[in-house]
């Protein structure tokens, strides 16, 4: 369960965790902060979150994550709070393979956390069009025209602009 009386339709382009956090993130805005377990455990719950999508996260906080939605299921004063922990912990239940190729793979199997996305570019489906050259941003691609490129990853800043610029399926990422 996500929120209350919606629908929320995803594919394997949306990443759970950036799903959770951006969910904690709303309802820590939203929260009036009265009681101490929806006030301090949103914050603390985005900042763990957060922590994985950049290829900080812990295993540990897995564990750290459920205990601190269970306290505030028990705890909070409203049902904003009780309710809050749903998107967390939804998430663990039906996705803990994405929160582990986080923490243990450091990727994002979706591509959506930049700190964990690195881009490069297949030279079989390359046809040197430059399309991803001149959108890049970082000028962190190189090649000649009607050859294959190259990104120089040191450069790249994962803006993703060359994928999205490449009409081959040329630029790739993992």
């Amino acid at each position: 369960m996500m929120g209350s009386g919606g629908m929320i339709v995803m594919d394997e382009d949306n990443c759970m965790v950036d799903f959770a956090r951006f969910f904690i993130a709303f309802l820590e805005d939203e929260s009036c902060g009265k009681c101490t377990p929806c006030r301090e455990g949103l914050t603390q719950m985005r900042q763990i979150l957060e922590d994985i999508g950049a290829g900080k996260g812990k295993m540990e906080q897995l564990k750290l994550l459920r205990e601190m939605a269970d306290v505030m299921k028990d705890a909070c004063l409203c049902q904003l709070g009780v309710s809050a922990v749903n998107p967390v912990l939804t998430t663990l239940d039906y996705f803990s393979d994405e929160y582990e190729a986080h923490i243990r793979e450091g990727r994002c199997p979706a591509g959506v956390c930049k700190s964990l996305t690195t881009y490069y570019i297949d030279p079989e489906k390359c046809n040197g069009c430059t399309l991803c050259v001149k959108q890049c941003p970082a000028n962190a691609i190189q090649g000649e025209k009607k050859k294959a490129h190259v990104i120089i990853l040191e450069k790249c800043s994962r803006c993703g602009i060359c994928y999205d610029a490449c009409k081959f399926d040329a630029v790739l990422h993992r």
